[in-house]
């Protein structure tokens, strides 16, 4: 799993026969939450606040969707526990489960007003990237996610210009989770910072030939054209048979 890969080459790497991840972390410089959302692919993310994840109210439900709930959570707040203890398989699951429960977390967390302005330098600094339609002129864009339910969706983009949905423009992002992001972030974030909202985009890409414009019809007449052509072909050879 990523998750896993990530451990072994982006923190010097995890001894399976011995070393736990809490060994690794009370070796490094920073926290689970800022190495995690400082990867390579993970630019969509922000930090969520250590306070935010400590309140369990804040994580109403998601106890029943995680199976090692509580080892994935000590995972994300640093704190040690005794994973040690876990064989290979369950070691990986438990880290794919800490990688699961943060990104249902986050959807939580950019919700509130802390999220939001988190969000809002990412969005300024066009961390999530522009939007990929030519009239926009590099509209910066937010992650949507089409469900709020896990392994439905990946994560999509969201243009407030033509207010449509694009797939994230680098193959890294392809696999990041849509309910970590959800179908409600970027309009709240747009009702929180209105000022932010550009205009609807009313230019319109106009399909021209030789100069002139391509009549709506056009296409539907050249088709009919090649049908006919098509049937009277098949008419002569019947013919000439």
């Amino acid at each position: 799993h990523r998750l896993g890969e990530m451990y072994s080459s982006g923190r010097g790497g995890r001894a399976k026969d011995s070393a736990s991840s809490s060994e690794l972390r009370s070796d490094e410089e920073y926290s689970w939450i800022p190495w995690f959302c400082s990867l390579k692919g993970n630019e969509f993310f922000c930090e969520v606040e250590d306070s935010y994840v400590q309140d369990s109210f804040n994580l109403t439900g998601l106890n029943s969707i995680i199976s090692y709930y509580d080892n994935a959570l000590d995972l994300i707040l640093d704190i040690e526990s005794r994973d040690d203890m876990l064989s290979d398989d369950q070691q990986e699951m438990l880290e794919n489960d800490a990688e699961t429960l943060f990104g249902l977390i986050h959807a939580r967390f950019i919700l509130t007003s802390r999220g939001l302005q988190r969000m809002l330098v990412k969005y300024r600094e066009k961390h999530f990237g522009v939007c990929p339609n030519v009239l926009c002129r590099d509209q910066a864009v937010l992650p949507i996610g089409l469900s709020d339910h896990l392994n439905e969706e990946s994560v999509k983009l969201y243009c407030p210009k033509c207010e449509d949905v694009y797939e994230p423009q680098k193959s890294r992002h392809e696999h990041i989770d849509g309910a970590f992001f959800g179908r409600t972030f970027p309009h709240l974030f747009f009702l929180t910072y209105p000022e932010l909202k550009p205009k609807s985009l009313t230019e319109k890409y106009v399909p021209k030939v030789f100069g002139y414009k391509v009549h709506k019809s056009a296409f539907k007449k050249s088709l009919a054209a090649q049908e006919k052509a098509m049937k009277d072909k098949a008419k002569a050879k019947q013919l000439r048979r």
